[in-house]
């Protein structure tokens, strides 16, 4: 209904547009990708071919360079709802095993980085000294280090969820750890005069006005850090020859040349994010609801 009576409005019609021009070009690239392939291939001894033939081989390859949106949408489809949810065959197990990586790395990326940043705003060695080198922790490739973690968990014992969790928590807790500092450090010069002529101790100017404050420059960040938390999950999925997984789905269909089979699960990958960032959004809006937020 919402979505009806914004297309009534006309405020639907640009998403439309956008989505439609996107479309064509998609089908577009098909073509041109694809072409050569078949024409060397399938065309090879049929000098008579038409456009349309030729329209129709490179949209329906079983193995195109690019395929059509069609192909991957009935990949998706058969891999989504025509398998148990069980089966190694399905995206949904598949997509659950990574959010299940996801979601532990977000936890652990949020206890550290909220740990990181009370303890830079509250200790000014921390700030000179710590700050600069959460920075540059972000400077070094995370497909770099992910098979070193991988390794070294390993050999202490820790294997299956842990060493994808630890990858996604060192990508999502710097986005968190800089938008709490952010937050609190961001009531007024005067809020906190008003809380020492109150005799405030820290632990109250901490809980009665810089937590509270910062919580908007906190959702703000976990919307950015579960995207990245989805991507470490992905990531460390990779080196490890992992057989359950979107990057094992991923590495199978790269193995193969199932080009279908990649499309389709980075479309699953793409759908996984936008629900756990609709998740945070939905907390979001109860949390500051609960403080008395507008709504």
């Amino acid at each position: 209904m919402t979505f009806l009576r914004s297309w009534r409005e006309g405020h639907a019609l640009p998403l439309t547009a956008v989505l439609l021009a996107l479309l064509v070009i998609w089908y577009a690239a098909a073509v041109w990708l694809n072409a050569p392939q078949v024409i060397d291939l399938a065309f090879s001894d049929k000098p008579d071919w038409t456009v349309s033939d030729l329209l129709e081989a490179t949209w329906s390859m079983e193995r195109p360079v690019l395929p059509a949106p069609h192909q991957v949408a009935i990949e998706f489809y058969e891999s989504v709802f025509g398998y148990d949810i069980t089966s190694n065959r399905s995206l949904v197990y598949h997509a659950m095993v990574t959010a299940s990586a996801t979601l532990v790395g977000f936890l652990f990326g949020i206890a550290l980085g909220v740990l990181l940043a009370v303890g830079i705003v509250h200790v000014r060695t921390l700030d000179r000294s710590l700050l600069p080198w959460i920075i540059a922790s972000q400077t070094i490739p995370i497909l770099a280090i992910a098979p070193m973690i991988i390794v070294v968990l390993g050999n202490l014992g820790f294997t299956g969820v842990l060493p994808k969790a630890v990858i996604s928590m060192y990508l999502c807790f710097f986005p968190v750890a800089i938008g709490m500092v952010k937050g609190l450090r961001s009531p007024d010069p005067l809020q906190l005069d008003l809380m020492r002529t109150y005799s405030a101790s820290p632990a109250q100017v901490f809980w009665k006005l810089r937590s509270p404050a910062s919580v908007p420059f906190l959702f703000t960040s976990l919307k950015v850090a579960i995207g990245i938390s989805l991507v470490g999950a992905i990531v460390g999925e990779l080196p490890t020859g992992a057989q359950a997984g979107i990057g094992a789905r991923l590495l199978s269909g790269s193995y193969y040349g199932q080009t279908v089979q990649i499309w389709a699960a980075l479309a699953m990958a793409a759908i996984l994010g936008m629900v756990l960032v609709a998740l945070v959004g939905m907390i979001e809006r109860a949390v500051l609801r609960r403080m008395g937020a507008r709504p």
